[in-house]
C-alpha cells in the first residue's frame, strides 16, 4: 500500500495523477484501488484532452443547484461534500503485468472541491 500527498492550487480543480498511480503500483496482476481520504475531493476516470478538465468542472457548477444549504459548519461548501459523494471517493483500475489497464483516452483524476489543500491517496 501506498500514501500519495497532491497539493492542489485552486479552489476547484482536475489533477492527473495517473502517473503518480503507476508507479505506484506493487501488483503485477490484480486491481488497483485508488482511494481519497477526504470528504470535498473525488477520484475518477476522465478524458483530458485540452479544455476537457475545464469542462469537467464547469459542468459540476451548472449542476449544482442554488439552495439554502443546511450544512452546520460551512452551509457555503455543502455541494462540495455532495459532488464528492456523487463522483465517489475511489476508483479501480485491473492492472496486468505491472501495467494500468486504462483506456486510450483514460486518465486518473483527483477532483477538487474545496481548496486549495494537500489531499492524501492511498494507492492498494
Amino acid at each position: 500500500m501506498e500514501h500519495m500527498h497532491i497539493a492542489t492550487i485552486k479552489k476547484r480543480q482536475v489533477v492527473d495523477i495517473t502517473e503518480h498511480v503507476a508507479g505506484a503500483i506493487r501488483k503485477k496482476d490484480g486491481v488497483c484501488t485508488i482511494f481519497v481520504r477526504h470528504m470535498t475531493a473525488a477520484i475518477t476516470t476522465a478524458d483530458l484532452d485540452p479544455g476537457t478538465g475545464e469542462d469537467f468542472l464547469d459542468f459540476l457548477q451548472a449542476i449544482t443547484p442554488d439552495l439554502k444549504w443546511r450544512h452546520p459548519h460551512d452551509s457555503a461548501h455543502a455541494p462540495d461534500h455532495l459532488l464528492a459523494s456523487m463522483i465517489g471517493s475511489s476508483v479501480m483500475i485491473p492492472t496486468i503485468d505491472g501495467k494500468l489497464q486504462l483506456g486510450t483516452w483514460q486518465r486518473i483524476v483527483l477532483l477538487e472541491l474545496d481548496g486549495p489543500r494537500e489531499r492524501e491517496i492511498i494507492i492498494a
